[in-house]
């Protein structure tokens, strides 16, 4: 009999249907059947999988509508020749020296990275992930169907440039802004593809070559490359226990903050600071660009720094990526008319509009009443696992330092103890299931091995007390004493985040 190169998992939840379809289409672009080779029959394939015959019998009706698969009559179905002749061109090897002719080498940087399999480890200590098991699926799902109808599909389907939703806008504009103490029209809002497409809008407006550009350090990798990227000369905004300081006169054109919740140590910005922040912005006449990553998902959330701008120099970049998922690409961004219309216009020459359809479902998603029921669900599950490992830190990491003061939200930043490097703790994690973030990319290169991450949105809360226990076992190896002086809570000395 035939040797067929396709599997079913009858464990998986995906439909068998969609299986054996997925998986046949699979066969044929990675040449495991070949053009012209005959397929064994429906009933044939059906015994051999353990399937229905009607499920063979419909895949081959599909793959052959498809093109993937030819019907002749009296003789089966055939692979289809696909491509001139069947056969894949030839492509001769570039002769082109990509590496001297590019003009900027985005790969080199130091990336916030993770394993591709981080979905494997059993000690998942990762940051801005959504936990599937809080999702509301059925409800995501429903509202999905309800973009899909025809009155809402008639209109995100049309060719709409530079328009948003306007019912996300409003969605957004009179239930999430709010609660971060913001008021604005419309107008002044800008959907975009997670706050990461902010970042890059707003460093084309504002930053560039002759620019100073204030970035957290340690902050936020992402938004610091993006900036440098622009041309902008990058001004390192050392951080202390109430977050950035901007000394006078510092010829900023722009700085970037994250008030709310230091990227990446998590502190908290007081008031008086961020009125001196405010202060300095006018008369220093510089913007402010205000990254509330942590504003929707804070088990204790503050409001925003826009909240108190009575000037118009704060843009602020919002994000549901924490709420519903990274994939889903929804963030806005808050600013006054004139800078948001260059932002439209330019968004409109990356990409034209955020795609309409994903807008539209979010849209119901908040109208409905899920958006904001799913973000006391988050909230609550975050402050479960921060005071839960808040409880055992000392015990199970002791010596590991953390910011003082502590704040609590979705993740802990952690400096390593004396003998402890965090590159070879990350690499001997992994090899025991546990998985955290590398603070490196956060840091300057000279600080490189002594700060790590803990995310917290998506490790189960009865993982974490293993999780830091191997975590802790693991550094007392790495020490050679056997054993290290407990002092987690300690105020930070020497190597304190700084």
């Amino acid at each position: 009999m035939q040797i067929l190169p396709v599997t079913i998992d009858r464990t998986s939840a995906e439909p068998l249907q969609r299986q054996l379809r997925r998986a046949l289409i699979a066969a044929i672009h990675e040449g495991k059947l070949v053009p012209g080779q005959k397929m064994i029959s429906s009933r044939a394939l059906a015994q051999k999988l353990g399937v229905a015959r009607n499920t063979a019998t419909a895949v081959y009706d599909e793959l052959v509508a498809r093109g993937y698969l030819e019907a002749q009559p009296r003789r089966g179905c055939f692979v289809a020749a696909r491509g001139q002749g069947g056969a894949r061109p030839v492509q001769n090897a570039s002769v082109v020296d990509w590496q001297a002719r590019v003009a900027a080498h985005p790969s080199r940087l130091n990336h916030i990275r993770k394993p591709m399999n981080w979905q494997d480890y059993s000690h998942p200590f990762i940051f801005g992930q959504v936990d599937p098991g809080l999702f509301p699926l059925n409800a995501w799902r429903a509202c999905s169907r309800d973009a899909l109808g025809r009155a809402s599909a008639n209109w995100w389907a049309a060719d709409r440039a530079v328009e948003d939703d306007p019912m996300l806008i409003e969605q957004i504009r009179t239930r999430i802004l709010p609660e971060r103490g913001i008021y604005a029209r419309p107008e002044e809002i800008l959907i975009t593809l997670g706050a990461q497409e902010g970042f890059y809008l707003m460093a084309q407006l504002l930053a560039g070559p002759g620019r100073k550009v204030g970035c957290e350090m340690p902050g936020y990798p992402d938004a610091r490359f993006i900036l440098e990227l622009s041309g902008a000369e990058i001004v390192p905004l050392p951080i202390d226990t109430g977050g950035a300081r901007i000394a006078p006169g510092s010829g900023l054109d722009l700085a970037v903050l994250t008030p709310g919740a230091q990227c990446p140590t998590m502190l908290v910005m007081p008031e008086p600071r961020r009125d001196e922040i405010l202060a300095r912005a006018s008369q220093d006449d510089f913007v402010i660009l205000e990254d509330d990553y942590e504003g929707e998902v804070s088990f204790s959330p503050d409001l925003s720094l826009k909240s108190r701008d009575r000037d118009g120099r704060v843009i602020y970049l919002g994000t549901l990526s924490k709420v519903l998922a990274p994939g889903v690409r929804v963030g806005f961004l808050v600013a006054p008319e004139p800078l948001v219309t260059e932002a439209r216009w330019l968004r409109r020459l990356v990409h034209r509009s955020a795609p309409l359809n994903n807008q539209r479902t979010a849209a119901i998603f908040l109208a409905e009443g899920h958006y904001m029921a799913l973000v006391r669900k988050l909230r609550a599950a975050h402050a479960e696992r921060w005071y839960r490992v808040m409880e055992h830190l000392p015990r199970l990491m002791p010596s590991f330092r953390l910011p003082d003061p502590c704040h609590g939200g979705s993740s802990i930043w952690l400096e390593c103890p004396e003998g402890v490097d965090g590159r070879a703790l990350l690499s001997e994690a992994l090899a025991e299931g546990v998985l955290f973030e590398s603070g490196d990319p956060f840091v300057h290169a000279d600080q490189a091995g002594r700060f790590l991450r803990l995310g917290l949105s998506l490790i189960e809360t009865e993982a974490i007390v293993p999780g830091l226990r191997k975590l802790g076992q693991i550094a007392e190896r790495l020490a050679g004493s056997g054993s290290i002086e407990c002092g987690a809570l300690a105020p930070p000395g020497r190597h304190a985040a700084r």
